[in-house]
């Protein structure tokens, strides 16, 4: 997979109440991904990226809300997340990036 690709399939992490629950549970992290993107894409952006073994990944799509601005009525954009699940060996640390 080319370079530019992996950093368009990945997005961002999500880092929600019901992503840590599944983190600590089940060894998965939630990522929103790219509405195109497939689930081995996804596996080899991890992979690379990150420098861990993947061991399944589940995607979900969602639809986006419909909101009320006043008298005009719109809609939130529609997204898909991705939950990787790990090996019992590997982490992925994002508080690290952070630091330097």
């Amino acid at each position: 997979m080319m370079r530019e690709r992996l950093y368009e399939v990945i997005r961002s992490p999500i880092i929600s109440e019901k992503s840590s629950m599944v983190a600590d549970r089940h060894n998965q992290i939630v990522f929103e991904v790219a509405r195109d993107a497939t689930k081995t894409e996804v596996r080899q952006a991890v992979e690379q990226l990150f420098k861990v073994r993947v061991k399944g990944v589940q995607i979900s799509n969602s639809k986006g809300k419909k909101k009320r601005f006043g008298r005009t009525i719109g809609k939130q954009s529609d997204h898909r997340k991705a939950f990787v699940r790990l090996h019992a060996d590997d982490d992925i640390d994002f508080t690290q990036s952070l630091e330097s």
